[in-house]
């Protein structure tokens, strides 16, 4: 009976082994959604061969920075010699630990405190060329450039932006390795791309810079005036590529050894790399370096308006079917906006035949128009679309010093309010971010009788948020009878 078990099943698994090499044969298993699965073809590819290459090519045009600023200190300032000890005086610039000081050793005398700063740049002219962060060589008295292969230059600045944050140095060298300039408008997210710098000062040891491996994570970043009141990071490159600082400055490049972005700053919480980096696009920077090497100032659109993107709600407000668009919160005066018949609460839906879906898409559009250039702009206002021309203004380098036309405002119950900017915040001590300032009450008025003083934040009126002077203008419009305020400091 076993011999009889043992035949069968030797025949059994005979005859499967028989069927499956068959059915391979013929091909007749047949995999399901085969052509999802099929990997494409790299012929040869290897990423580390890629990498290799890109270091081998762009790594010996990229320099390290080094630079000194020295700053002279009177001898009447806060820094001197004698320390009280304990601590810092809460009799200020009358001390009287350094009055004693000062009347038994004589008057301090004047320092200079050098500061030291490091940073990264990239050949990009045989010329002696280098591009890098404006950040990097900023108020620098002296710029030291090192090369790949060790040897140290003098830099000169030749040009500088502050709101680009791009800057172009030169160094008396010839035949020098320079690298190739790609095209940041082609990136797509997931693209692999290669930080290189000099991190950590690490190339006062060794010239050779840093490489670093990763992927485009986003594109048209917008770190708004977190970097700098000064500067427009409104469309950066995300990239989780190792960015550590002593990197600003040095290129992002693509697999084909290409420069497709400056790096410029991390996020992180800790002050060293956490997966997120920026560097700014290339094509954004190709289109000064020209004006930069030859000494020209950087001139940017301006229309004179502060703007905030549409919520849902504001859109429902204004009958809008979307929330595309900038909504206009003030205008300045005399600005090319209030020229052109602009006003306050007017949604700009285009601008020149490019639809503004955003307040980031409006400022870039308007920033990279040319001054003194005529261009339509289309805008909703009252539910209707109305069509008006703008000629293109320079933008000033001091905004702080234009006043608006709609602030201060005195429209209600006797207050008088402004917009809560982020330096009337800091110069009235207060931690609100959005709201509306209480600058003056009338006397005898029922704001006054309600207990309102300046600077009072408002922050709410009858649980309507009030974020800015739009949404103040808007709430208090016709409004009657009792009203629920909400202050910084509570209910009245």
């Amino acid at each position: 009976m076993k011999r009889k078990i043992t035949f069968f099943g030797t025949a059994l698994l005979a005859g499967l082994t028989m069927g499956v090499v068959l059915t391979i044969k013929l091909n007749l298993f047949s995999p399901v959604h085969s052509q999802e699965v099929v990997a494409p073809s790299f012929e040869g590819f290897r990423m580390e061969d890629a990498i290799i290459n890109v270091a081998h090519t762009a790594g010996p045009a990229v320099v390290s920075i080094s630079t000194e600023h020295t700053e002279k200190i009177k001898g009447g300032g806060r820094r001197y010699y004698f320390r009280s000890p304990f601590g810092a005086s809460p009799f200020g610039e009358e001390d009287p630990f350094r009055k004693y000081f000062e009347d038994f050793f004589g008057e301090l005398p004047d320092r200079e405190y050098k500061q030291r700063g490091l940073g990264s740049g990239v050949i990009i002219d045989s010329r002696g060329y280098i591009l890098t962060n404006q950040h990097v060589i900023d108020e620098a008295d002296k710029i030291t450039v090192t090369l790949s292969d060790g040897r140290n230059f003098k830099g000169v600045i030749k040009g500088q932006d502050m709101r680009s944050d791009i800057a172009i140095i030169q160094i008396d060298a010839r035949s020098l390795p320079v690298a190739s300039l790609g095209d940041s408008d082609n990136l797509r997210i997931g693209q692999w791309v290669v930080a290189i710098g000099n991190p950590f000062a690490f190339a006062m040891q060794n010239p050779e810079p840093t490489v670093t491996v990763g992927v485009i994570s986003a594109l048209h970043r917008s770190l708004g005036r977190t970097l700098g009141r000064d500067r427009d990071y409104n469309d950066l490159i995300q990239t989780d590529a190792a960015i550590n600082p002593g990197n600003s400055g040095g290129p992002l490049v693509n697999l084909k050894s290409e420069v497709v972005g400056i790096n410029v700053a991390i996020f992180s919480t800790s002050g060293g790399y956490q997966g997120v980096g920026f560097a700014i696009p290339i094509n954004n920077a190709k289109k000064i370096i020209a004006k930069l090497i030859e000494g020209k100032k950087i001139t940017y659109g301006w229309f004179g308006v502060t703007v905030q993107d549409l919520t849902d709600e504001l859109a429902k407000y204004f009958g809008l079917p979307d929330k595309n668009g900038a909504l206009i919160v003030s205008v300045l005066e005399n600005s090319p906006a209030q020229k052109a018949g602009i006003k306050e609460s007017d949604i700009i839906k285009q601008f020149d035949t490019k639809p503004i879906n955003n307040v980031r898409e409006l400022l870039n559009a308007v920033g990279k128009a040319e001054v003194g250039r005529k261009a339509k702009v289309v805008i909703m206002r009252e539910k209707k679309e109305i069509i008006l021309e703008v000629e293109v203004g320079e933008r000033p380098e001091n905004l702080e010093e234009v006043s608006t036309t709609e602030a201060p405002v005195s429209i209600w119950r006797g207050l008088t309010v402004e917009e809560l900017t982020p330096d009337i915040a800091s110069r009235l001590g207060v931690e609100e971010k959005k709201g509306v300032v209480v600058t003056d009450v009338e006397p005898g008025s029922l704001a006054d009788e309600a207990g309102i003083i300046a600077p009072d934040v408002i922050l709410e009126i009858n649980k309507q948020t009030v974020k800015n002077m739009s949404d103040y203008q808007r709430i208090t419009k016709g409004l009657k009878g009792d009203a629920l305020v909400k202050l910084s400091r509570g209910y009245v």
